[in-house]
């Protein structure tokens, strides 16, 4: 693709320069014509004689549009005149918008009104536009236009600059994307002229930063190509991006340091119990951390047997962490030192920072740490545990069950809900970490880091924010096709409360953007705190699949209609059983049982009727994912089904045949114990629920499709 860049610069200096913040519609259709954007032939009238003469020339029927550089909304204004066929008609609209454009805005600046031509009946009304983002910059948008938008809010977004495939991507991203294709004898859309249309508008905002919003709307979408009916540009100043960026290999440096340190000091390190200095010393020695323990603190000499320190400069040797456990206030000239020290990584637990108001003193210590180049992790924080070095630099609990799963939170009172829920499942944990007020450290270091982290197979992190956005999707990216990423982003429903000049804009709530930007970088969001720990616990349980195939084992009927329920909300689908595999189900299910998906085996049957279904369904290539319902009954216990279940998948497993394996377990309380034998043996299971196993289920899909191992 070509553009007209320097055409586009002329527009936005010569608005910027009479300090507009909107470009009227005649620059709107400069800029559109120099990108390729298609747009109805018009022209400029400053009087009604040059009105009629341009309709005349562009071809009855037109519509006539103010042109105001102080009026957005032309049509709350009166401004806007459609289907007009003649002369007479035109002379007579020009007078009318003028006239109610000067009622609407005695003040405004009328610069003309626009003769447009009239597009013809057809075609479907969608909206493609662009906004800036606080998280995440630039980002484009679509979704069907016209009236259609405000109403049914069905709009999907991208980073932009987007790619064909994300366009495209886009077109099928909306809810109602069966309209595009054509229904109800509708001719299907040209998909290839709308994705260009979109990856235009993209390049246009990215090309341009100081174009903050666009809204083309309505573009009518045909067989036979697009036209943006109507073109809306906002600008204002570039966002400046003052946070400090650091290289992938300068991240994964320090992160090592700090996740895998051989020497750490307690800055404010106490004898006294119920100080925090004291709990971090404790978890550190009792918690068997194998390195070096230097307790600092200019008024004692010795600290629960350890030698202790005027000043971290007097520490000898080097050190790769200093963990603060004094107030905020005595933090500045702590971190000065350890910046004349060399120590790379600082972990703040006080509070009293930015969340407290005090945002000047989370500034004065992010410019220390930079000019030292020490990495900051807080303030504001718990601290974190790295349990496979027996580190818990931390004044909480202590946690010693080491596994595949780094948690992380940017609330303390999360990160105690996820330490609890850990210790209650047993669930193995690679490290728990605190992030706080993300002064410097955040989660695309984590990311990083963790990406890279061969004890690592599952990440999961609560968030309110992000600080960069395209750096967190850079990391993401970077991470998902090796191990899945689970996010709880907070704060969903106080999005978009801004005031916004453009249809996009006022769509283009924070939560919305996060959604679709967080799908786009393959991450999987969780819809509460519960989800975002059960799916890090189950997911690298379960092995992935190897297609979309999903059989339902029942024994009772009912669990199988709320199962199937489960697999179509988490969009899973279920295998349709061709006869020969009907008719292999139904050899060992009795006569009033029910084949078909799901395949229901009543719930009177012997434990050898559960293996023999159970078998089948993981020997059969064509099946690729069960899901199993158990009824509680005396003829097959919990136990014994949990037990034949597990030794006939560790056989399969053992013979290279390794299919996700997930069951919901209904009965009493001895139900509990089977689920949780079924767990430590691989088959993620439930008590008491049909859909957290399927939303466990559908959350591995999620991630085999974003990490390109299904299609």
């Amino acid at each position: 693709m070509t553009y007209d860049n320097d055409a586009v610069r002329a527009v936005l200096d010569t608005a910027r320069a009479e300090g507009r913040t909107a470009l009227t519609a005649p620059e709107g259709k400069r800029i559109t014509d120099a990108y390729g954007i298609p747009t109805p032939a018009e022209g400029l009238a400053e009087t009604a004689d040059e009105a009629v003469a341009l309709a005349d020339r562009i071809g009855f029927p037109v519509v006539l549009k103010i042109v105001s550089p102080d009026i957005l909304h032309k049509t709350d204004a009166g401004g806007v005149r459609v289907g007009l066929t003649s002369c007479a008609e035109v002379r007579s609209a020009f007078t009318t918008i003028v006239d109610n454009a000067r009622g609407y805005d005695a003040k405004a600046r009328i610069l003309g009104v626009q003769v447009q031509q009239m597009i013809p009946d057809g075609g479907q009304e969608v909206i493609v536009g662009a906004v800036t983002d606080p998280t995440f910059g630039k980002v484009v948008a679509f979704g069907l236009g016209g009236v259609l938008v405000e109403v049914l809010k069905d709009i999907t977004f991208r980073l932009a600059p987007a790619t064909e495939g994300e366009a495209l991507s886009m077109l099928d991203g909306i809810r109602a994307a069966e309209v595009l294709r054509g229904v109800r004898g509708g001719e299907a859309v040209d998909r290839a002229a709308l994705a260009d249309l979109i990856v235009r508008v993209s390049r246009l905002v990215a090309d341009f930063p100081e174009i903050t919003e666009v809204d083309l709307n309505p573009v009518f979408a045909t067989a036979s190509g697009v036209l943006a009916a109507d073109v809306r540009l906002l600008i204002g100043d570039p966002a400046p991006r003052t946070r400090r960026r650091y290289s992938r290999e300068e991240i994964l440096g320090s992160m090592r340091r700090l996740m895998q340190p051989r020497s750490v000091a307690v800055v404010g390190a106490s004898s006294e119990q119920g100080k925090i200095g004291n709990s971090v010393m404790r978890n550190l020695i009792d918690g068997g951390f194998p390195g070096e323990i230097h307790p600092v603190n200019p008024k004692a000499d010795d600290i629960l047997g350890r030698k202790a320190y005027k000043t971290v400069t007097d520490v000898p040797g080097e050190v790769d962490v200093a963990v603060f456990a004094i107030p905020a206030k005595f933090v500045p000239a702590a971190l000065e030192e350890v910046g004349r020290k060399g120590i790379p990584n600082a972990v703040l637990i006080p509070s009293g920072f930015a969340e407290t108001g005090e945002h000047e003193l989370q500034d004065r210590i992010v410019a220390i740490a930079e000019e030292h180049g020490v990495r900051l992790l807080g303030p504001n924080i718990y601290g974190y545990y790295s349990t496979w070095q027996d580190l818990c630099a931390t004044f909480c609990t202590p946690y010693d069950v080491k596994g595949p799963v780094a948690l992380t939170s940017q609330s303390g009172g999360i990160g105690m809900a996820i330490l609890g829920f850990a210790r209650t499942t047993r669930t193995g944990v690679s490290a728990i970490v605190g992030l706080g007020n993300k002064s410097d450290l955040d989660e695309d270091d984590l990311l990083t880091w963790f990406g890279e982290d061969d004890r690592t197979q599952c990440i999961a992190m609560h968030l309110e924010d992000l600080k960069d956005g395209r750096a967190f999707v850079e990391a993401a990216r970077a991470t998902v096709p090796r191990k899945p990423v689970v996010v709880l982003k907070a704060g969903r429903t106080a999005a978009g409360a801004r005031a916004a000049g453009s249809h996009t804009g006022a769509l283009a709530g924070d939560d919305a953007v996060y959604d679709d930007i967080l799908r786009q970088a393959g991450v999987i969001r969780a819809p509460g705190l519960n989800e975002m720990l059960e799916y890090a616990r189950a997911l690298p349980v379960l092995p992935a699949p190897q297609g979309d195939n999903v059989v339902i084992i029942t024994g009772a009927g009912g669990s199988g209609v709320l199962l199937s329920d489960a697999i179509v909300d988490n969009g899973l689908s279920l295998m349709e059983i061709p006869e020969d595999l009907d008719a292999a189900f139904r050899r060992f299910i009795p006569p009033f049982g029910a084949a078909g998906n799901p395949v229901d085996i009543t719930g009177g049957e012997p434990p050898s009727t559960y293996e023999a279904t159970i078998r089948l369904g993981l020997a059969d290539p064509r099946i690729h994912s069960l899901v199993l319902g158990y009824w509680h009954t005396i003829v097959t216990p919990p136990m014994v089904f949990a037990e034949l279940t597990a030794r006939v998948v560790e056989e399969f497993r053992a013979r290279g045949i390794a299919k996700p394996v997930v069951a919901s377990l209904a009965g009493d309380t001895e139900v509990e114990e089977a689920c949780a034998y079924l767990f430590e043996r691989g088959v993620v299971a439930y008590p008491y629920t049909t859909e957290k196993p399927v939303a466990v289920l559908g959350a591995k899909y999620r991630w085999a499709r974003s990490a390109g191992l299904l299609t």
